[in-house]
């Protein structure tokens, strides 16, 4: 099983990678998800806030590396030749996926600032921020996580800083070499 990994800031375009993928009939595990579950099982409304301190509770409960152990087994469960995973936070999830997955591929996700709050502010999330301050604090709690040391781990960084078309070309060039093996 091919594995490719999603790394990036908030509204960097992991999400529009992962469309992509499911155009392109690639199954995708959101993180999140698992998160979101955790959320909304334990009675909480889903907001940013609430997002956060279940992730934190979760790390703190089962080590940094928590979320993936949540992801493995829904990525097994797919039993497709390749997969992708939406939303790595940390390097030790990283460590895990390429532990667990011999064929794992990571990919980061590179986006300006201002770009990405305003791609948040239009996509209508109801777990997202509503202010740049609060994307400055999400970032400093993801950042608390190990994201940067996993966006430096990536095999290849695509910039999501143009058009969405333009973004979708790389995105799709840069799965036909997953497809075949190459990257």
């Amino acid at each position: 099983m091919r594995v490719i990994g999603v790394v990036g800031l908030p509204g960097s375009g992991k999400g529009e990678f992962s469309r992509i993928a499911g155009v392109l009939d690639i199954p995708v595990v959101v993180m999140g998800d698992s998160i979101r579950e955790y959320v909304r099982t334990s009675g909480q409304t889903l907001s940013d806030l609430s997002m956060g301190e279940a992730s934190a509770q979760l790390r703190e409960k089962l080590g940094r590396d928590a979320i993936a152990q949540l992801t493995v087994p829904r990525v097994e469960a797919c039993g497709t030749e390749v997969v992708i995973i939406d939303g790595i936070r940390s390097e030790a999830e990283v460590v895990l996926f390429r532990s667990h997955f011999p064929d794992f591929y990571l990919v980061g996700v590179a986006c300006p600032d201002a770009v990405r709050l305003e791609r948040i502010f239009c996509r209508g999330r109801e777990d997202d921020v509503s202010s740049a301050a609060e994307l400055m604090a999400r970032d400093e709690r993801e950042r608390g996580w190990g994201l940067d040391a996993a966006l430096a781990m990536a095999d290849v960084t695509v910039t999501n800083d143009g058009s969405l078309e333009a973004y979708e070309t790389a995105v799709r060039a840069l799965l036909r070499e997953c497809l075949e093996g190459s990257a």
